[in-house]
């Protein structure tokens, strides 16, 4: 069966939401906004890879919101099919249905739509020029919610991380407590994304289309606040690591992305601009450097699952 994750006992939204098993997904089982019953089916019962005919599933269904998508980066260049399949074909899909129901769809997208030598800070209406097959399909997956009639928004973010799942800061974390030396990118600049933020900025958009009929479509961008590198968000990491007594590297080396060669090329520049959904959802995200430490004194408490 699904999973259903509550806060209330009365009821009044059902959504639907995919990826269920990802970080933002697990984020916002666990967090609903309250009064929202969350349906997070698993994939043997909704397989983004080929859908099925998607009615019995959104009976009493008031929203979806769509974090599911095939994230390996480097792997999907050797799997475009799948990754069509899961970031471009499947959000259209979603969105079609969402509008022979009558109901809104949020859906989550990347940075990677925009050229990977650009400079940001984005802004919605730059002009995208994905660089990898990931950022590709995830830009055809945008154009296929756009196209579906449905009320929809578009959430870009990047550099999303947090307590679950695979990504940079539990990977730091475990390295750091391998070796003494480690080698960092550092003219990549974007900004972190915690999760859980990301989710209950997710839950607050779908929410004001849910209230309010007369909330226009459209794409905004959603991070934390601030910028950084990776060999910068590594160095904050190892300091709010060693604050908690964790092991962490003698030296972080800051080194080029020409040093550390890639199978998709990453953007050199991931900052949005979040000024629109501050602007338009009264959504302010905290500092990147709060969310890391957050993630990380969670993560030292149970250092097992790192």
């Amino acid at each position: 069966m699904a999973e259903v994750a509550t806060v209330t006992t009365s009821l009044a939204e059902t959504w639907l939401v995919t990826g269920g098993s990802g970080q933002v997904g697990l984020a916002l089982r666990r967090s609903p906004p309250e009064g929202v019953r969350v349906l997070a089916p698993n994939r043997d019962e909704l397989d983004l890879a080929a859908l099925p005919d998607l009615g019995p599933l959104l009976e009493g269904v008031t929203g979806i919101v769509n974090c599911a998508a095939y994230t390996a980066v480097d792997k999907a260049e050797g799997e475009p099919e799948l990754a069509g399949a899961i970031n471009a074909i499947a959000p259209g899909r979603l969105a079609q249905a969402a509008a022979q129901a009558g109901i809104p769809i949020v859906h989550v997208s990347t940075d990677y739509v925009f050229a990977s030598d650009g400079r940001g800070p984005w802004t919605e209406g730059a002009p995208i020029a994905p660089a990898s097959i990931y950022g590709r399909t995830k830009a055809e997956g945008e154009a296929a919610v756009r196209a579906s009639g449905a009320r929809h928004a578009i959430i870009r973010t990047a550099w999303v991380v947090g307590t679950d799942g695979h990504n940079f800061v539990k990977t730091m974390l475990r390295l750091g407590r391998e070796r003494d030396a480690l080698r960092v990118v550092a003219d990549q600049i974007g900004t972190p994304t915690h999760a859980g933020d990301l989710a209950a900025a997710l839950g607050i958009v779908m929410g004001r289309f849910r209230a309010n009929p007369a909330q226009v479509s459209g794409t905004w961008h959603c991070t934390n606040s601030g910028e950084t590198s990776w060999h910068g968000l590594a160095s904050h990491v190892f300091a709010c690591a060693a604050a908690h007594g964790l092991k962490v590297p003698a030296t972080v080396e800051a080194i080029s992305t020409a040093e550390y060669p890639t199978p998709a090329q990453r953007p050199a520049d991931s900052r949005l601009d979040i000024t629109a959904i501050a602007r338009d959802f009264g959504v302010h995200p905290r500092s990147w450097q709060d969310a890391i430490a957050e993630i990380v004194e969670h993560l030292a408490q149970r250092e097992q699952d790192i």
